[in-house]
């Protein structure tokens, strides 16, 4: 075979593979572009939500109502802000007033609250109390005021519970009680104290 012939050939080999290996060469190029460019910022979609206020208010109120719309919680406060990632309302200097299903009231006070977004629950620092006034059950009989105080409590407005796992002070009309930890049920008037408990019962004057 003469050289002509087979240059010639070569050369319509070489044209026939030309596009195939411009495309594996471009292919590797931008293969190598992708591994070696710099990476752009995540979008804020991909950032995890911060801990940041979207909204704040000044000497405002809150209520909450259950379905058929009578008045179970209304907080007040000095101010408040409001923080997504957590859905929970921070306020300085809270004030919460709730009614059980008997209209009983009970109300809490603190230095500083923080209230989930939807006021179930109410978490209470600083010099907080809870205070569940007097009142007349069926019967005649009357409940003794009720107070708790403490540097923490967690009150449960669906629940009508009010617990802490710090040292708590209980007065219960004339009587006095304290312990390292309580959890108290609204609706069966039950206390339970825990750790270094004391107690003062005042007796009652007999009858005469």
């Amino acid at each position: 075979m003469k050289a002509s012939s087979l240059l010639s050939r070569g050369r319509d080999h070489f044209f026939t593979w030309l596009p195939v290996l411009l495309m594996a060469a471009f292919a590797l190029g931008t293969w190598w572009l992708v591994r070696n460019a710099p990476r752009m910022p995540s979008t804020e979609t991909d950032r995890p939500a911060r801990h940041q206020a979207d909204y704040f208010m000044r000497d405002f109120s809150v209520r909450s109502f259950d379905p058929t719309g009578r008045l179970q919680s209304e907080m007040f406060g000095v101010e408040g802000h409001h923080y997504p990632d957590t859905d929970t309302l921070e306020v300085q200097t809270p004030r919460m007033r709730s009614f059980d299903e008997q209209g009983r009231l009970t109300v809490a006070t603190a230095q500083r609250g923080v209230s989930k977004g939807d006021g179930s629950e109410v978490q209470l620092f600083g010099d907080a109390k809870v205070v569940r006034e007097e009142a007349a059950v069926p019967g005649g009989e009357k409940l003794p005021r009720l107070e708790f105080r403490g540097e923490y409590l967690h009150a449960f407005i669906n629940d009508d519970r009010v617990s802490s796992d710090k040292p708590v002070e209980l007065l219960r009309g004339q009587d006095r009680f304290t312990g390292d930890k309580f959890d108290y049920d609204n609706g069966t008037g039950v206390v339970n104290l825990t750790g270094r408990v004391k107690g003062v019962i005042q007796m009652k004057a007999a009858p005469r």
